[in-house]
């Protein structure tokens, strides 16, 4: 969305704008690569999610950090929903996610 003509105002500042889109890219294709391991109780399921939370945890935390350095808040426009409702809820379910890794859950 922070890439998007018509869903952000003009002004996004890059230095904000590509790391999260391309770092919430990255954090999705993990997801979608871990999920089949998952479901097949592979070995290697536990490995992958915690890539994928490691990653996606950091890339919140970078994207936060970046869009207050840059004040990427006042030309979000209608992409003001996801620093809003989105980041906070991810951030729950990593911290959950992280968890049950500790756990030993079930991956």
């Amino acid at each position: 969305m922070f890439l998007s003509p018509g869903a952000i105002y003009p002004g996004m500042p890059e230095q904000f704008a590509y790391p999260a889109a391309f770092g919430d890219l990255i954090t999705a294709v993990l997801a979608l690569m871990a999920i089949p391991f998952v479901l097949r109780g592979s070995v290697f399921a536990r490995s992958l999610v915690w890539v994928f939370n490691v990653f996606g945890t950091v890339d919140l935390l970078v994207a936060i950090v970046t869009a207050t350095i840059y004040n990427a808040p006042v030309v979000m426009g209608p992409a003001y929903w996801i620093p809003a409702f989105w980041v906070p809820l991810l951030l729950v379910t990593h911290y959950v996610t992280f968890i049950l890794l500790r756990r030993g859950g079930p991956f």
